[in-house]
């Protein structure tokens, strides 16, 4: 396994390379983009590989996407991937003004389309024709040629994984992915769609995000922060596969009904230490490492997260550094990737 964390700012970052740090990523939000978070990355780091993770996909055309990927890859050659995430319906609609119907179908289509951007040399038509995207791009300027990035997908349905076994690089797995999760839903998955493509699932990235609060001055604080941020994702009911699977139903409507009505700085209280110890690694180093121990399932490459949900910058600040030093000399680093293509 490698390690990396989202983007924690220039000089956490370099700190986190030393330690071994080897990717590092951004989302996005309504007041922040993460192709520009990216290119503060591109430019305050040196080895590790940079980039969305995730950015809004449908939000954008391929040709925008492409384009900043060229753009990143120029600051940063060679480390540079693609992290794309479909959003909920009602997000696209209402913010972003942009259809996401069929969004499966659609993130596939929307892979190719990028990639086919990406792979055109100087002189040649870009052309895609699918059901969603049609592009028949005839750039003149010599600012084409080749390029390999890795495009991953934020996928947590059965649909969505068949799409990233059908046409993506990898998988970018959620922060509450479970080791039952990875190997009931998402490894069945994503070899059932590399198989309708002719591809090989083995060769498939397989990243995440993995929650993670390790701070052996206040281990108690670190724990329900945890836990906040596990009840805050489950706030949502895109999740409820995952929730049945391993029976918490009852917990998660605990959870559901403090949201709707109750003090949501006691979401927490409603998360199991079952429920903790299979989504998060927290508390102070000791605890945090008997944590790590007990998975058996991690992403190959992990964005280790600080909780962010009523979590100051200063605090999740201490969290990064809490990993660093927890995770350094733990996991092999370097190492390239390897980006299978029909």
């Amino acid at each position: 396994m490698r390690w990396g964390t989202p983007w924690p700012g220039a000089d956490l970052a370099r700190r986190c390379e030393q330690a071994g740090a080897v990717a590092f990523c951004a989302g996005e939000f309504a007041d922040a983009s993460a192709y520009v978070t990216a290119a503060d990355m591109a430019r305050a780091s040196s080895s590790a590989m940079i980039g969305p993770g995730i950015a809004y996909a449908f939000a954008r055309s391929p040709f925008v996407h492409a384009a900043a990927v060229r753009h990143l890859a120029r600051r940063a050659p060679g480390r540079v991937f693609l992290g794309l995430g479909a959003g909920t319906a009602r997000m696209n609609r209402d913010w972003f003004g942009v259809d996401s119907s069929h969004p499966a179908r659609r993130m596939g289509e929307l892979v190719e389309s990028i990639r086919a951007f990406l792979h055109a040399e100087n002189g040649e038509a870009v052309t895609f024709n699918g059901e969603f995207y049609s592009i028949d791009a005839r750039i003149r300027a010599p600012v084409l040629g080749r390029l390999e990035v890795p495009i991953l997908v934020g996928a947590f349905n059965v649909h969505m994984l068949r799409t990233v076994g059908r046409t993506a690089d990898g998988v970018l797995g959620h922060g509450i992915f479970t080791d039952r999760w990875w190997d009931e839903v998402v490894d069945p998955q994503l070899e059932a769609g590399a198989a309708q493509a002719g591809r090989h699932a083995s060769e498939l990235l397989r990243w995440g995000w993995v929650i993670t609060a390790v701070d052996d001055a206040d281990p108690v604080r670190a724990v329900e922060d945890a836990k906040l941020q596990i009840a805050f994702y489950l706030t949502v009911k895109t999740y409820d596969s995952l929730v049945a699977l391993h029976g918490w139903q009852d917990e998660v409507a605990a959870i559901r009904a403090e949201f709707a009505g109750g003090d949501p700085r006691a979401l927490g209280r409603h998360v199991t230490d079952e429920m903790l110890w299979s989504m998060a690694l927290c508390g102070d180093t000791a605890q945090a490492a008997e944590m790590l121990a007990a998975r058996r399932r991690l992403p190959e490459t992990g964005f280790f997260s600080p909780p962010g949900f009523l979590v100051s910058e200063r605090r999740r600040a201490r969290y990064v550094e809490g990993a660093m030093g927890f995770l350094h000399g733990r996991f092999r680093s370097g190492g390239g990737v390897h980006i299978q293509h029909t």
